[in-house]
């Protein structure tokens, strides 16, 4: 038998999330909702207008299906009740910030020697976080030590970008 192809896989970037927020994010109006979000608190009815501006026509009954799934998985949460003349509104936000952009197909090239830089610099803030953690030969262990140092850092980074 002869090998037509062959490619070594390395792992190359990781993503932190669970499977609540994977099946959150995975209809475009659920992501379009939590980008509003950011920006905004919207009631109900403000998210279906400026989800029918963007070309999404939605009843309120499933913007509010939408929104139960998006509390449920933590990427938004309610920020305000009013009540006015005994009916309740309810204001929803996010502290989520979703990035939605391909990276160029010459990525890797152009970008390298930062990554590597960057790389040597974040080991040194790494370590001393990783040592925090027993050390162990457990897959599942290791996967969740290496989950809450990505959500340290991808929080850090947050801040910064923020500037928090």
């Amino acid at each position: 038998m002869a090998i037509l192809m062959e490619k070594k896989i390395s792992i190359d970037r990781t993503i932190a999330a669970n499977n609540d927020v994977f099946g959150a994010l995975a209809r475009p109006t659920r992501r379009r909702i939590v980008e509003l979000l950011n920006k905004k608190q919207l009631n109900v009815e403000q998210i279906r207008s400026r989800l029918k501006k963007l070309g999404y026509k939605k009843s309120v009954t499933t913007i509010r299906h939408h929104i139960e799934i998006l509390k449920d998985s933590g990427l938004i949460e309610i920020t305000k009740i009013e009540e006015s003349q005994g009916a309740i509104t309810k204001y929803y936000g996010s502290s989520t910030r979703l990035l939605d952009f391909l990276s160029p197909s010459d990525f890797d090239e152009d970008y390298s020697k930062i990554i590597s830089k960057t790389t040597l610099k974040l080991a040194k803030v790494i370590g001393p976080i990783l040592k925090n953690f027993p050390k162990t030969r457990k897959i599942q262990q290791i996967n969740y030590n290496n989950y809450i140092v990505m959500e340290i850092i991808n929080r850090s980074l947050t801040n910064l970008l923020e500037k928090k």
